[in-house]
């Protein structure tokens, strides 16, 4: 549960320019609280999103239950002298394919499920980096004994 790790690990694996520019939640928290961007030309952040649960059952000694958990990955790409971000879109769309191939399909050893794309949009731009969300979803399984 809660995949961050596996998941900023499988980006830096499979997407070379993002490879130690992936922040935490905290880090993209500071920066959303100081109104500033991040000062690589590209970067992301790897943050917590929702648990669904779904069907649970209950047996002697066991707890089953099915949920869906949400990663979100924040992209930012800043193009120099760009203050309308038109250029930092031609150096984020790539960027953006790159980390849906890499997590889509893909599922750590433990889950029963893979990620799957939920959704993608522009957050905004502002002086030239235009910030980017990309939400992945995976199904994966609660099993306690109490």
């Amino acid at each position: 549960m809660i995949r961050i790790d596996e998941v900023r690990a499988r980006i830096e694996a499979k997407v070379p320019e993002l490879a130690g520019k992936l922040g935490s939640a905290g880090a993209f928290a500071q920066l959303v609280e100081r109104n500033q961007m991040p000062q690589h030309a590209v970067a992301g952040f790897v943050l917590p999103g929702s648990l669904r649960g779904g069907q649970a059952s209950a047996v002697t000694g066991s707890f089953n239950q099915h949920f869906a958990e949400t990663v979100i990955v924040v992209l930012a790409a800043r193009v120099a002298n760009d203050p309308t971000g038109g250029r930092a879109t031609d150096e984020i769309t790539p960027l953006v394919r790159k980390v849906i191939e890499g997590l889509c399909g893909w599922g750590p050893d433990d889950a029963p499920g893979v990620f799957t794309l939920g959704n993608g949009e522009l957050v905004g731009v502002q002086a030239g980096t235009l910030v980017y969300q990309i939400d992945f979803t995976l199904d994966d399984q609660l099993r306690i004994t109490p």
